[in-house]
């Protein structure tokens, strides 16, 4: 089992940052790959970004690329998300993901942290 908590929401004006963290537990070592997932209400969940624990590679959806940044700590087992230039279609719960590889469903998730972007 892995163990996510994602802490860093809140309420920010648009045009205005977030940090977002997720403190990965447990087996850690059996995933390869960490996402970020969003879901605004009565929407889909949608991919938002992903790194690779191994080689630090990133990959982001198109709505985000240039103004969000993923990175990690592999000591700490820390992924983050900086978010930048935030949008009210921004606002949505974030949740972080653990998946053995690129582009795999399911896996572990954790509890989602709120962010709300006020125009």
């Amino acid at each position: 089992q892995v163990q996510l908590v994602e802490s860093g929401g809140g309420l920010v004006q648009a045009g205005g940052s977030l940090r977002l963290s997720c403190a990965a537990s447990g087996r850690t070592f059996s995933t390869s790959v960490m996402n970020w997932f969003r879901q605004a209400p009565g929407k889909e969940r949608e991919f938002v970004a992903a790194i690779s624990w191994s080689s630090g590679n990133t990959y982001y959806a198109d709505s985000v690329k240039g103004r969000f940044t993923i990175s990690r700590d592999n000591a700490k087992n820390m992924v983050y998300l900086q978010m930048n230039s935030l949008k009210p279609e921004d606002t949505a719960v974030y949740y972080c993901n653990a998946v053995p590889k690129l582009a795999a469903s399911g896996g572990f998730w954790g509890q989602g942290t709120q962010v709300t972007v006020s125009s």
